[in-house]
């Protein structure tokens, strides 16, 4: 359990930008420039990207749903799902009779537009994997799943 006091691993940083938490700020917010300037040329955006990538590997995802998995707020999400809808890239019912969850679906032009992005997005992936050395790339990987489990738990 947590006190509040500042841990002996972890002493006050004289300087902001030698924090953990800065870096990994910086570290997100570089990932997610790279990706805006490649999904730039596809007519997307990050979170447009990410929905069609969620919905690819699990049609019929709600409002809901897409906004948990995309770090969105349900109000962002229906922005977003707004403007694949009028794109052409999703399809969604009008209506639905099992509530108010309306799912969600790829269209043909949807999956060809993923499909073209794909390897942009995974080749800025790709170039921010190759900059961790290989021998430790999974203890990283597990780092910040700890992390994320210390913060959300």
């Amino acid at each position: 359990m947590h006190d509040g006091t500042p841990s002996s691993q972890a002493p006050p940083a004289a300087d902001v930008t030698e924090r953990l938490g800065y870096r990994l700020k910086r570290t997100a917010a570089s990932l997610r420039g790279a990706m805006d300037r490649a999904l730039r040329e596809y007519g997307m955006t990050v979170p447009q990207y990410a929905c069609l990538e969620l919905l690819d590997q699990r049609p019929g995802l709600s409002n809901a749903e897409l906004a948990r998995g995309t770090f969105v707020t349900r109000q962002s999400m229906n922005v977003v799902l707004r403007g694949l809808q009028d794109a052409g890239l999703i399809t969604r019912p009008a209506a639905t009779d099992r509530g108010r969850a309306l799912p969600a679906h790829l269209t043909e032009e949807g999956h060809r537009r993923l499909a073209a992005a794909r390897s942009a997005v995974y080749a800025i992936d790709q170039r921010m994997t190759d900059a961790v050395p290989e021998r430790r790339l999974a203890d990283l990987l597990a780092d910040l799943d700890r992390m994320v489990a210390a913060l959300d738990g």
